[in-house]
């Protein structure tokens, strides 16, 4: 799984079992492959290339995808443990509104040079039946960690699920650490650690207004963002403000917890709220201590109990979900559910392509 936050790719190892109905898992092995600064500035220049470029860097990606698996299965004594990859790829293109969604990521070319089976392009059949594609993480959350009324990722872009009696529904609330990122980046630093700079700034409530009234928050759900949106309209906007960049940081960790409160607050009005909601929080932003001392304060105005699982649960869920995914394609049973997406039905997501010989 290759994140919108763009710091790396995350690899897991994981046994997967199910018992009627009921599915459980084990870790056995995990990494993040950190990008360096040619892979990094690869992926954030890919949208600006020219066709066979863009192919040429799929495929090229999809090398260095599999250079990484095959690290991963020698480093972790592997050999012949490993019967299928499921590969997200990296999002670069998404525009739901024109049934089209691009991962790089080739599966052909892992399947190829690994020799192992393996289940890509998750998202592009929910899209092709007219669905947002995006979050596709519901279904496995459902599956793999029930009991909970919401979750909630905060990746470089943050997205809620929401369990109610008669539906699940999720969409993304805003973007996350792709912002508060770039801003750690004028610090020259990868990501603000524990939010020690943001921390120290000072809320600017007019640049805190007018990114609250971004005509995104206003659109109803299914919806998703593509990582344009952070880039194009969230940090010029920020940086149009002559402020301090830790009153920006500060400032933008109030704007993402706001919107997760008021998503929150949309998702429930027409139950009455009680003292027992529970939201499991994964993703990076759950390892910045002062991103997550704020959001509770905002939950807790809405009584919502915030709920941290273990660093692996944190950082790996999003891969841990993918091969699930990639499991259930395998079975041929659904991977994505129209009323989180939108789509004219669930849908099986996934390219096959076979990497062991017949």
């Amino acid at each position: 799984m290759s994140g919108s936050s763009m710091d790396g790719l995350d690899i897991i190892f994981t046994e997967l079992n199910e018992n009627r109905g009921n599915w459980g898992y084990i870790i056995k092995a995990s990494d993040c492959i950190l990008y360096d600064g040619e892979w990094r500035n690869k992926l954030i220049n890919a949208k600006g290339l020219d066709a066979y470029n863009y192919i040429l860097l799929h495929t090229a990606y999809a090398k260095f995808l599999a250079n990484c698996i095959n690290n991963f299965i020698d480093k972790n004594n592997l050999q012949h443990q490993v019967q299928l990859i499921a590969s997200h790829g990296h999002t670069v293109f998404h525009a739901p509104e024109s049934n089209m969604t691009s991962q790089l990521g080739d599966g052909a070319t892992i399947a190829a040079l690994t020799g192992i089976n393996v289940v890509s392009d998750l998202r592009n059949m929910d899209v092709a039946l007219n669905g947002q594609g995006a979050p596709i993480v519901p279904l496995g959350e459902k599956l793999l960690f029930p009991g909970y009324d919401f979750y909630l990722n905060i990746g470089g872009i943050a997205n809620l699920s929401y369990q109610s009696e008669n539906n699940f529904i999720a969409f993304d609330v805003c973007a996350a650490n792709s912002i508060l990122n770039r801003l750690a980046g004028i610090y020259n630093k990868d990501f603000d650690e524990d939010g020690k700079l943001a921390a120290n700034g000072t809320i600017n409530e007019q640049l805190l207004n007018e990114l609250n009234v971004l005509d995104y928050y206003k659109q109803p759900f299914p919806k998703s963002l593509s990582n344009n949106f952070g880039i194009e309209v969230v940090y010029p906007l920020i940086q149009s403000y002559n402020i301090s960049d830790v009153d920006k940081l500060r400032t933008y960790v109030e704007h993402i917890t706001f919107q997760i409160q008021q998503s929150v607050k949309n998702l429930v009005k027409k139950d009455q709220l009680r003292s027992n909601y529970k939201i499991l929080v994964t993703g990076g932003g759950a390892l910045n201590i002062f991103l997550m001392e704020v959001l509770k304060l905002n939950l807790k105005e809405i009584n919502v109990d915030k709920i941290i699982p273990e660093t692996n649960i944190i950082k790996f869920k999003e891969a841990l979900i993918m091969a699930l995914f990639g499991v259930l394609r395998w079975r041929e049973e659904n991977t994505v559910l129209s009323s989180v997406t939108g789509a004219l039905r669930n849908s099986i997501g996934g390219a096959v392509w076979i990497g062991q010989e017949a």
